[in-house]
């Protein structure tokens, strides 16, 4: 077709322009920014704010993301955009999914500080310490890991066959966690990595035990939440978090925790300044927020109950977050239905993303979280 058009003609010549412009028309311009999304970013929010209110406008507005309900972040330690949908506002409290997988990781951490709990000796699960046992091997670092070995399939096909859904919602829901410490090996723990809310479950039982004796659901209700509200969440000034219980007084530190917005964010920004509060105080160990953050030796994508964004050579599954587009040391916690708290220390930032998004939708709408963390340069 192109030798055609250049052959010496003089009709073919008279033809190139009209040819030329053909197809080559201008993008069509992106609509006028709303008040809304202007009204979403700050004065001091360290990004072009057209180019920022348009990125999380596209959260909200554009097709194929899923809804998102809230956005929040931070960019240097100072509040640069909040965003809401209708129906939702500064005061919601959105449930946590498996984010609240993190905050039991920093429980636990709080709980060996004080000298409470051992990283690497036997997780002192009464179960386990009978003669002959081998669940008796795991370590509370292979449980943090999620590379206990234990029997969990966290999903299930039918979902109501998963352990996950076992536990929460039918014959564990009583005890959720004596149900997943029954659960047999299927490996041998440390080697290799398997997803599993069972295992925060059996965690947050480990913490219930160090903190209080009492084996009455309200006695060990109170003794943990008293514990996060005295040591966590009123330094943060997390006012809103509401962590849920089962039955038998444990914690569900898998999957059941409300909080604002804000102050998921606020959770972020305290793992982004490596474990201490806006006021200087160390409310977990620096060494302990760096052992969450790095590699599992069975899985580079997960630390201590919190993704990485490490890149996983020879792999063509989807990565949980986007290391093509972002700096490898950040980190986040991933809830079901697309939640993320996505902590970026190189760049200063932590941005909150809240709502609603299929598996098919959370793929692109991280994209676009990656959209707007990239206005931010590295440092």
């Amino acid at each position: 077709m192109i030798g055609r058009l250049l052959a010496p003609s003089i009709a073919a010549i008279a033809l190139l322009p009209a040819l030329s412009g053909c197809g080559s028309a201008e993008p069509a311009a992106p609509p006028p920014l709303t008040e809304e999304a202007l009204a979403a970013v700050t004065a001091d929010a360290g990004a072009p704010k057209d180019q920022l209110a348009r990125q999380i406008d596209d959260l909200f507005t554009a097709q194929g993301f899923g809804e998102t309900r809230a956005v929040v972040l931070y960019a240097d330690g100072k509040l640069a955009a909040e965003r809401y949908a209708d129906g939702y506002d500064a005061d919601t409290r959105f449930v946590s999914w498996s984010m609240a997988k993190t905050v039991t990781a920093v429980l636990i951490g709080m709980l060996v500080a004080d000298r409470l709990l051992s990283l690497d000796e036997p997780a002192p699960v009464p179960l386990w310490q009978r003669s002959g046992d081998p669940r008796a091997d795991i370590t509370l670092r292979h449980l943090l890991q999620m590379r206990s070995g234990l029997r969990h399939t966290e999903a299930g096909d039918p979902p109501w066959e998963s352990s996950e859904v076992r536990m929460l919602f039918l014959d564990g829901r009583g005890d959720m966690a004596r149900w997943a410490e029954e659960q047999p090996l299927e490996a041998e723990p440390g080697e290799r990595y398997e997803y599993s809310s069972n295992t925060t479950v059996i965690l947050a039982d480990i913490a219930a035990r160090a903190l209080t004796d009492s084996t009455d659901p309200d006695e060990r209700r109170e003794a943990v939440a008293s514990y996060l509200r005295q040591h966590l969440f009123g330094p943060l000034d997390m006012d809103s978090m509401v962590p849920e219980f089962d039955a038998s007084g444990t914690m569900i530190g898998g999957s059941l925790m409300h909080a604002t917005a804000r102050d998921w964010a606020k959770f972020g920004e305290f793992l982004r300044r490596k474990g201490r509060a806006p006021d200087g105080q160390q409310l977990v160990p620096s060494r302990w927020v760096e052992a969450m953050t790095q590699p599992s030796p069975t899985a580079p994508f997960y630390g201590f109950q919190i993704w990485l964004n490490q890149p996983v050579p020879g792999s063509t599954d989807q990565h949980a977050l986007f290391p093509d587009r972002a700096p490898h040391s950040l980190f986040a916690l991933n809830g079901h239905l697309g939640q993320y708290v996505l902590v970026s220390p190189e760049q200063r930032l932590t941005l909150v993303r809240l709502g609603h998004s299929t598996s098919a939708e959370r793929v692109p709408m991280l994209q676009k979280a990656a959209d707007v963390m990239a206005l931010y340069p590295e440092r």
